[in-house]
Protein backbone atom coordinates (compact mmCIF):
# COMPACT_ATOMS: atom_id res chain seq x y z
CA UNK A 1 0.00 0.00 0.00
CA UNK A 2 1.18 3.17 -0.92
CA UNK A 3 0.75 6.33 1.42
CA UNK A 4 0.42 10.04 -0.05
CA UNK A 5 -0.10 12.81 2.54
CA UNK A 6 -1.37 10.60 5.29
CA UNK A 7 -3.60 8.80 2.79
CA UNK A 8 -3.34 5.49 2.46
CA UNK A 9 -4.74 3.47 -0.99
CA UNK A 10 -5.31 0.44 -1.74
CA UNK A 11 -6.47 -1.89 -4.83
CA UNK A 12 -9.35 -0.28 -5.09
CA UNK A 13 -10.25 2.25 -2.39
CA UNK A 14 -8.24 5.33 -1.24
CA UNK A 15 -8.55 5.86 2.67
CA UNK A 16 -7.85 7.80 6.03
CA UNK A 17 -9.30 5.59 8.93
CA UNK A 18 -8.12 6.34 12.16
CA UNK A 19 -9.39 5.19 15.60
CA UNK A 20 -8.42 5.31 19.28
CA UNK A 21 -8.77 2.60 21.23
CA UNK A 22 -8.22 2.04 25.38
CA UNK A 23 -8.19 -1.01 27.01
CA UNK A 24 -8.62 -1.67 30.70
CA UNK A 25 -7.11 -4.10 33.14
CA UNK A 26 -9.40 -6.61 34.71
CA UNK A 27 -10.67 -5.35 37.79
CA UNK A 28 -8.76 -2.30 37.20
CA UNK A 29 -5.66 -3.49 38.83
CA UNK A 30 -2.91 -1.01 38.64
CA UNK A 31 -0.16 -3.49 37.63
CA UNK A 32 1.92 -2.07 34.20
CA UNK A 33 5.07 -0.91 34.73
CA UNK A 34 6.78 0.90 32.36
CA UNK A 35 9.02 -2.80 31.25
CA UNK A 36 5.09 -3.84 31.03
CA UNK A 37 4.38 -1.17 28.81
CA UNK A 38 7.20 -1.68 26.30
CA UNK A 39 6.91 -4.96 25.72
CA UNK A 40 3.42 -4.22 25.24
CA UNK A 41 4.01 -2.04 22.71
CA UNK A 42 6.05 -4.39 20.83
CA UNK A 43 4.02 -7.15 20.68
CA UNK A 44 0.97 -4.82 20.07
CA UNK A 45 2.84 -3.51 16.76
CA UNK A 46 3.39 -7.50 15.47
CA UNK A 47 -0.44 -8.00 15.65
CA UNK A 48 -1.56 -4.62 14.30
CA UNK A 49 1.14 -5.09 11.43
CA UNK A 50 -0.48 -8.90 10.56
CA UNK A 51 -3.74 -7.06 9.67
CA UNK A 52 -2.03 -4.25 7.75
CA UNK A 53 -2.58 -1.69 10.15
CA UNK A 54 -0.38 1.32 11.43
CA UNK A 55 0.04 1.98 15.05
CA UNK A 56 0.74 5.14 14.90
CA UNK A 57 0.54 6.06 19.02
CA UNK A 58 0.82 3.90 22.20
CA UNK A 59 0.98 4.72 25.56
CA UNK A 60 -0.47 3.60 29.30
CA UNK A 61 -0.98 4.06 32.15
CA UNK A 62 -0.58 1.48 35.07
CA UNK A 63 -4.18 0.07 34.60
CA UNK A 64 -4.79 1.15 31.17
CA UNK A 65 -2.96 2.07 27.36
CA UNK A 66 -3.96 4.10 24.22
CA UNK A 67 -3.73 3.31 21.07
CA UNK A 68 -3.88 5.32 18.03
CA UNK A 69 -4.16 3.62 14.69
CA UNK A 70 -4.31 4.15 11.11
CA UNK A 71 -6.62 0.88 9.79
CA UNK A 72 -7.87 -0.12 6.30
CA UNK A 73 -11.30 -0.50 5.46
CA UNK A 74 -11.06 -4.24 4.96
CA UNK A 75 -10.45 -4.89 8.49
CA UNK A 76 -12.87 -5.40 11.32
CA UNK A 77 -12.09 -3.39 14.03
CA UNK A 78 -13.76 -6.00 16.37
CA UNK A 79 -11.43 -8.42 14.87
CA UNK A 80 -8.27 -6.32 15.71
CA UNK A 81 -9.15 -5.07 19.20
CA UNK A 82 -9.76 -9.20 19.80
CA UNK A 83 -6.66 -10.11 18.42
CA UNK A 84 -4.79 -6.87 20.08
CA UNK A 85 -6.09 -8.08 23.92
CA UNK A 86 -5.62 -11.66 23.44
CA UNK A 87 -2.25 -11.81 22.10
CA UNK A 88 -1.01 -9.21 24.21
CA UNK A 89 -2.79 -11.02 27.52
CA UNK A 90 -1.06 -14.44 26.45
CA UNK A 91 2.44 -13.07 25.91
CA UNK A 92 2.58 -10.69 28.48
CA UNK A 93 1.06 -13.26 31.67
CA UNK A 94 4.20 -16.11 29.80
CA UNK A 95 6.94 -13.39 30.19
CA UNK A 96 5.92 -11.61 33.04
CA UNK A 97 5.03 -13.65 36.15
CA UNK A 98 4.15 -10.81 38.00
CA UNK A 99 1.49 -10.30 36.18
CA UNK A 100 -0.03 -13.83 36.53
CA UNK A 101 -0.72 -13.36 40.28
CA UNK A 102 -2.93 -10.65 39.74
CA UNK A 103 -5.39 -12.73 37.35
CA UNK A 104 -5.09 -15.84 38.54
CA UNK A 105 -8.45 -17.09 38.70
CA UNK A 106 -9.58 -14.63 36.07
CA UNK A 107 -6.75 -15.92 33.90
CA UNK A 108 -7.53 -12.27 31.67
CA UNK A 109 -5.48 -9.44 31.55
CA UNK A 110 -8.05 -7.41 30.15
CA UNK A 111 -11.44 -6.29 31.18
CA UNK A 112 -14.12 -7.77 28.36
CA UNK A 113 -15.17 -3.99 27.65
CA UNK A 114 -13.52 -1.07 25.53
CA UNK A 115 -13.57 2.12 23.73
CA UNK A 116 -13.39 2.38 20.43
CA UNK A 117 -13.69 6.43 19.07
CA UNK A 118 -13.46 7.33 15.51
CA UNK A 119 -10.67 9.94 15.16
CA UNK A 120 -12.66 12.58 12.92
CA UNK A 121 -13.50 15.32 14.91
CA UNK A 122 -10.19 16.09 16.04
CA UNK A 123 -6.79 15.88 14.09
CA UNK A 124 -5.35 12.42 14.30
CA UNK A 125 -1.94 14.87 15.70
CA UNK A 126 -4.22 16.01 18.81
CA UNK A 127 -5.00 12.61 20.14
CA UNK A 128 -1.64 11.55 19.21
CA UNK A 129 -0.52 14.26 21.49
CA UNK A 130 -3.22 13.42 24.13
CA UNK A 131 -1.71 10.17 23.85
CA UNK A 132 2.03 11.18 24.32
CA UNK A 133 1.01 12.98 27.81
CA UNK A 134 -0.28 9.91 29.36
CA UNK A 135 1.68 9.63 32.84
CA UNK A 136 3.29 6.81 32.17
CA UNK A 137 4.47 4.62 34.82
CA UNK A 138 8.62 4.35 36.05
Amino acid sequence: MAEIEGIRTGRHCVFALHAHLVFVTKFRHQVFGDQHLARMEEIMRDVCRDFETELVEFNGENNHVHLLLNFPPKVALSKLVNSLKGVSSRRLRQEFPDLRRHYYRANKLWSGSYFAGSVGGAPPSIIKQYIEQQNRPV
